[in-house]
C-alpha cells in the first residue's frame, strides 16, 4: 500500500499543505501538483460530476507520485467510502458531520476490524494487484487511512467534543462557506460568530490530538487561519487557481496592449 505523505507529514510535526481536484480530472494533474510539492489531494465528489471511475482513475494516476489522495464522498454511505478506498483513496473526507453515530459511521466503512467493519476484498488496485497477507494489510490499512470529518454546520458544533472524541478520526475540518451560512452570516469569515466558532474547532481538535483542518483560497486567508492554530491546510481548488491565474494575465495582456 503506497505510503501515506499526509501521514508522514503530520507524524514530523509539520503542516501539510494540499488541494482540492474539482474539475481537472485529467492524467496530468498528478504529476503537476506533484511538482507543485503538494502533500495530499482531495478528490472532490460532493460538489463534482466526477464518477466513481473519474475518481478511480484520478488515484491510479496519483499512485505513481508521492502525493497522498483522499476523496471527499458525497454522503456518508458505505459504498462512497469502502468503493474509494478499494481504488486507493488513502482518506476519505465526509461533509457535514453533525454527530458522533455518524463519525462512528464513517469508522466503520473506511477501518478493517477489529476497528471497523469494512468488508474484504484483496489482490485489487489498492494492494498494487499483489497478493498480500491479509492481516498484515488490514493493520497497516489501518493505520494508513486518513479519516477527516467536516464541522460545517450549528448542529456539528454542538456535538464537536463527541464527533473529536470519536476513536479513529484523524482531522475536524472547518467547512467555512458552510459554516457560517449556517450560522446566518454567509461569507462573513471576519464576524465574531464565525471567528468564535473556529477557535472552538481548533482548540477541540488539539485537545484530542487531531489535526485542524480549512482550505483558504489566497495567501490572507492562509495566514489569518494558520494564526488561528490551523494545522491541516488545503490550499484553493484547481478551477479556482487556473480562473484567477487567467483573469489576471488576461489582463495584463490587454494592459500591454493598450500600451502598444
Amino acid at each position: 500500500m503506497k505510503p501515506n505523505r499526509f501521514k508522514q507529514v503530520r507524524d514530523e510535526k509539520r503542516i501539510p499543505v494540499g488541494h482540492m481536484v474539482l474539475e481537472f480530472g485529467t492524467r496530468g494533474v498528478a504529476q503537476m501538483l506533484e511538482v507543485a510539492g503538494v502533500d495530499f489531494v482531495v478528490i472532490d465528489m460532493e460538489h463534482t460530476g466526477f464518477s466513481a471511475a473519474n475518481v478511480a482513475d484520478l488515484i491510479a494516476w496519483f499512485k505513481a507520485t508521492t502525493v497522498a489522495p483522499f476523496v471527499r464522498v458525497p454522503q456518508l454511505l458505505y459504498h462512497f467510502v469502502a468503493r474509494s478506498l478499494d481504488a486507493g483513496a488513502l482518506g476519505i473526507m465526509v461533509p457535514n458531520v453533525v454527530s458522533a453515530a455518524q463519525a462512528h459511521a464513517l469508522v466503520d466503512a473506511a477501518k478493517y476490524a477489529p476497528v471497523g467493519k469494512r468488508g474484504v476484498i484483496l489482490g485489487e488496485t489498492h494492494t498494487h494487484f499483489k497478493s498480500v497477507d491479509p492481516s498484515e494489510f488490514m493493520a497497516y490499512s489501518n493505520q494508513n487511512t486518513t479519516l477527516i470529518c467536516q464541522i460545517e454546520s450549528r448542529e456539528g458544533l454542538e456535538n464537536l467534543e463527541e464527533i473529536a472524541a470519536t476513536p479513529g478520526v484523524d482531522v475536524l475540518w472547518v467547512g467555512h462557506f458552510d459554516l457560517t451560512q449556517s450560522l446566518g452570516i454567509p461569507g462573513q469569515f471576519h464576524h465574531q460568530l464565525f471567528l468564535d466558532a473556529v477557535k472552538r474547532v481548533v482548540d477541540t481538535a488539539h485537545q484530542h490530538g487531531l489535526g485542524a483542518g480549512i482550505q483558504p483560497s489566497n495567501m490572507a486567508q492562509a495566514q489569518e487561519w494558520i494564526a488561528l492554530g490551523f494545522d491541516v491546510i488545503s490550499y484553493s481548488g484547481d478551477l479556482y487557481v487556473y480562473r484567477d491565474a487567467m483573469t489576471r494575465a488576461v489582463a495584463d495582456v490587454r494592459g500591454l496592449v493598450a500600451d502598444a
